[in-house]
Parts: C-alpha cells; structure tokens; sequence
C-alpha cells in the first residue's frame, strides 16, 4: 500500500513538473503581448487567426501534455479561436509516441497513425471554426490579455517574469491536486477492467474509449495506446481514445477561462462527439495502421 502511494504521488509531481516548462512559456508570450507589443501585432494575430486550426494540428503532434495546456491559456487570453484549441487537442498524442517507440512499433505505421490525427484535427478545428463564425455568426472572441491577468489576481505591474511565474506556480498547483486524485482513481479501477469494457461492446467501444480519453490526465494515453499495442483493441477505438485525449489541457481550460463555463462545456463536448464520430468511421471502413 505504502508503495502505491509513492508511485500515486511520486506520478502526479512529475505529471505536473512536465508541465511547468510549456505553462510559463504560454504566460510569458501572452503577457510579452500586453506588455510590449502594439497594435500591429494584435491586428497580425486577429488576421492569422482563421488558419489557426492547421497551426494547432501540426503542433498538436509533438508528445507532451503541456501543448495543450499551453493552447488552453492561449485561448483563455483571446490569441486564438475555438477551432485551434480543438485542433490542437484533438491533435496531441501525449505518451502515445513513446510508447509506440519502445514498443518497436513500425515507423511507417507510426507516421500514419500522426498524419491521421493531424488531418483529422485540422478538418474538425475547421468545422467548429465554421460552426461557430458562419453559421452562428458569432465574432471570433478577440480579447486583452489583460482581462484574464486581473481575473487571476497576477499583479502584472509587478513585472512580466513575476506575473507570469505567479500564473504558472497557480495553474501547477491546481493541477497537482486533480491529478493526484485521477492516479489514484485509475490505480483503483485497473487497465484491466477499462480494456474488458471497450473490447467487449463492438463500436460503443468507442464512445467508451473517447470518454476515457477524456481524463485530463496523460495517463490515459497510455492505457488506450498500450491497449492497441497488446491487441486489445482495434484501430476504431484507439482512435477515439486518442484524439480525445487532450491531457490536462480541459482541465487548464476549465480554470482559466472558468467566467465562460458553457463555452468550455461545448469545446469539451464537440472534441468528444468529434472523437467517437471518427474513431467509428475508422472501425466501419475497416482503417488499419
């Protein structure tokens, strides 16, 4: 018991400190951006903004949690739309890489599976871009970053290094605790008993995948992708699973941009059904890396 205890919490301070490097980054960009840059560069980033979903896939693919909690504080501060911080969820791969790597997985198959989940990221990134600014007309939310320093008590004029530490060190906490408490859980349910459940229910598999991808933490990378390794599960769910995982990024977004709640709900719930939609067509199609 003791042992697991340590792994629990020994997990949780590495999953957080991973994080650190690529939250400060985030801060500091967006607070340089108040801080020191002028109009031209805001009118720069407004007329870049409707590409941003193919920006969000492509950086989506490198293998770390913390491009997605980056993207999450980079669309709380107004710098990007609704479809590039989907595009960039649906787009990370977390532990998956690795994990494929050690498990001597084919490259070819490899290169495949992130092409797959880059352009599938992109299209979706687009289509909710295009839900949200076409069809429901609604003005993509430029903002001052400012907004979201006051709302987290950051004491800017303290200075941008200062700020943006005080942003990080509060973000980290948070996501200690929460992920501190989800080791614990999964520790408890086992890899087992999810893998039973998704192998056993033909495509509803993959409703049940892409809602445990969705644990903001990267250990359900993890389990879905060694579940694929093994055999457990075919390329249908895996897909569901992965695209869904988005790390800790739903949990950054649901604490920065908290005065938004139903916004945040429905990025949650279009990366879900946008998930489980594609995991299923994968499956359908007989799609095979």
């Amino acid at each position: 018991m003791g042992d697991l205890l340590i792994d629990i919490v020994g997990d949780a301070v590495w999953d957080t400190l991973k994080l650190i490097p690529f939250l400060f980054a985030a801060y500091l960009v967006m607070e340089w951006l108040e801080h020191k840059t002028g109009s031209r560069t805001q009118a720069m980033i407004r007329r870049a903004g409707r590409l941003g979903p193919v920006f969000g896939g492509i950086l989506g693919m490198f293998p770390q949690c913390g491009f997605s909690a980056a993207a999450a504080n980079l669309f709380a501060g107004g710098l990007i739309t609704a479809g590039a911080l989907a595009a960039v969820f649906l787009s990370t791969s977390d532990e998956m890489l690795p994990i494929f790597i050690s498990e001597a997985v084919p490259v070819a198959a490899i290169l495949k599976i992130l092409a797959v989940k880059m352009l599938l990221a992109v299209i979706s990134g687009f289509v909710l871009d295009f839900l949200c600014h076409t069809l429901i007309r609604k003005e993509i939310r430029y903002k001052n970053i400012h907004a979201m320093c006051e709302s987290e008590h950051c004491k800017c004029e303290e200075g941008i290094l200062s700020s943006s530490l005080r942003h990080t060190l509060h973000i980290a906490a948070f996501i200690f605790l929460i992920t501190l408490a989800l080791n614990a859980a999964i520790a408890g349910v086992g890899e087992q008993q999810l893998a039973h459940v998704i192998q056993d229910i033909p495509l509803v598999g993959e409703l049940v995948a892409g809602f445990v991808g969705l644990i903001p933490n990267c250990a359900a990378s993890v389990v879905i992708t060694e579940l694929y390794v093994q055999g457990v599960i075919g390329a249908g769910p895996m897909m569901a699973g992965l695209l869904s995982g988005a790390g800790v990024g739903f949990l950054v977004l649901f604490r920065i941009n908290k005065k938004h709640p139903k916004q945040n709900l429905g990025l949650l719930g279009f990366v879900y059904v946008a998930s489980v939609i594609w995991g299923i067509l994968i499956e359908l199609t007989g799609i095979r890396f």
